[in-house]
């Protein structure tokens, strides 16, 4: 895959992506979040895709393009359902992250500070995705001490199939909203695990616990089965209200009965539950693809989830 990906002709990646990625302009990203949550009650968090940064000036106009897009989702009248921003601490810098340690990410901590001190302005809330395991640490840390600068806008993301996550769950700021996620990246066998079973049952577990321990949780996985355990399962044991959870999704894979099951309050025993789309748009089409191209190489296992679903999509199931 890593020798093939750069062959293959941009059209074809385009066709590939183009169900996941709402467009090629901010409008457009908020033109799915807006029909989303007026069609269909569905909330959502608009994420940039902005990754590998090749140049500062490149690194400013994402930092400006993120401005916008807290702007767009403060015109939102109200704000328990305006999307929220998704931040991905590399689209500030050029030099890739290879440890721990804020000063290997010149420009990233800067910009994510002043972009939240945007959004606590426009009340708008952030999460600040995690990459892969070189920006864990230094992601943390931001996030701790955004918090305790009294930023609690801002959100975390975990991702279960590495083996630190179960100590970095009880060392969070008090109260923070925790995206779960099994990941994405591909990582070394001697820090994360590759059973994707073990993930979701990982994602089940660490769900409760954050619960338990007054976070709010964003479960956020296509599988049905390991979202009603959640509900069914997992809420219940934590006596958690539907105040204190949602269930997230990525746009364009194909859920759409199942997310307005979950929203009509027919799956689970406690009412009503809030889904969240992640709905990626870029600045233009050859940032959508190169973003894609990588995550084929990282995760080739995509692909093929990728064609069926594009074959679904095609044949209107």
């Amino acid at each position: 895959m890593r020798r093939l990906m750069p062959l293959v002709p941009k059209s074809m990646v385009k066709l590939f992506a183009k169900p996941y990625v709402a467009g090629d302009t901010l409008e457009k990203g908020i033109e799915a979040a807006r029909t989303l949550l007026e069609e269909r009650g569905i909330l959502t968090s608009l994420d940039l895709l902005a990754e590998e940064t090749r140049s500062s000036g490149e690194a400013e106009q994402f930092l400006q393009v993120y401005h916008r897009m807290v702007d767009a989702c403060a015109a939102f009248p109200d704000p328990a359902t305006r999307p929220t921003v998704s931040i991905k601490p590399s689209s500030f810098t050029t030099q890739p992250m290879n440890g721990t340690g804020g000063h290997q990410a010149p420009g990233s901590d800067r910009a994510i500070r002043e972009i939240a001190e945007h959004a606590r302005e426009k009340d708008v809330r952030l999460t600040i995705d995690m990459e892969d395991r070189h920006w864990t640490d230094w992601t943390l840390e931001i996030i701790r001490a955004l918090h305790r600068d009294r930023f609690t806008g801002v959100g975390a993301v975990l991702q279960t199939r590495l083996q630190r996550t179960e100590s970095d769950l009880r060392n969070l700021p008090e109260a923070l909203r925790v995206r779960i996620v099994i990941g994405i990246y591909r990582e070394p066998a001697e820090v994360a695990i590759s059973d994707k079973k073990e993930m979701k049952e990982r994602m089940l577990r660490g769900a409760e616990y954050l619960l338990k321990k007054g976070h709010f949780v964003e479960f956020a996985t296509h599988d049905e089965e390991y979202v009603r355990r959640f509900l069914e399962e997992v809420v219940p044991a934590a006596g958690a209200g539907g105040d204190r959870y949602e269930v997230q999704m990525i746009y364009g894979v194909p859920r759409k009965k199942f997310q307005d099951l979950l929203v009509a309050g027919k799956i689970g025993t406690q009412g009503a539950v809030r889904v969240r789309v992640y709905v990626p748009f870029a600045t233009s089409w050859d940032h959508a693809i190169a973003y894609c191209r990588r995550r084929l190489i990282e995760n080739p296992s995509m692909a093929s989830a990728v064609a069926k679903n594009l074959g679904r999509i095609l044949l209107g199931r």
